[in-house]
């Protein structure tokens, strides 16, 4: 699985296989790529192998996206994107502007629709959670603007590029 992981403001590219159970072959940037072995123990401590050094910390996942890591002493906080929550937002690169048609990038079921038709909303804000591929993955506004169509349905599944919420700028009209 290939992630997009953000600390302060740097951005890597990590990319992470299972090759065995608790054993990862880990590549960051596409640079030389390092066995890590890593255990979850019953708390939320994790015990990491790497190479012949060990480490134990923590994972606490935040509602922003963000992971607190604790490693001994030292705390950190990185943003991280993997794959398929890419593709369910679009693509990163570049604003949106204008008109934006928020559609399914993968199938999935609506669970929860958390925006009305009139609704102001912002850039990032969430508009919809859709379940795919088992995860629950919120779908995001690309722009600031005012929800002018809603094509989707709570408990109802979404197919591929079925359009979902409409967002227009609040200066369209």
């Amino acid at each position: 699985m290939r992630y997009s992981v953000t600390h302060k403001d740097e951005t890597f590219e990590v990319e992470v296989h299972e090759v065995a159970p608790h054993a990862y072959d880990v590549t960051i940037d596409d640079g030389e790529t390092v066995r890590v072995d890593a255990f979850k123990t019953p708390r939320t401590v994790y015990s990491i192998l790497l190479g012949s050094r060990q480490y134990e910390g923590s994972v606490d996942p935040r509602e922003d996206g963000t992971l607190d890591i604790h490693l001994g002493s030292s705390a950190f906080d990185f943003h991280v994107i993997d794959q398929r929550r890419q593709l369910l937002v679009g693509s990163t690169a570049g604003v949106a502007t204008g008109v934006q048609e928020v559609r399914a990038q993968m199938p999935g079921k609506v669970v929860k629709i958390m925006v009305s038709v009139g609704q102001e909303v912002a850039r990032d804000d969430a508009l919809l959670i859709l379940e795919a591929m088992k995860m629950e993955n919120e779908i995001r506004s690309p722009i600031d603007g005012v929800v002018v169509k809603i094509g989707v349905v709570e408990g109802e599944p979404a197919e591929v590029d079925q359009l979902m919420v409409i967002v227009e700028p609040p200066d369209a009209k």
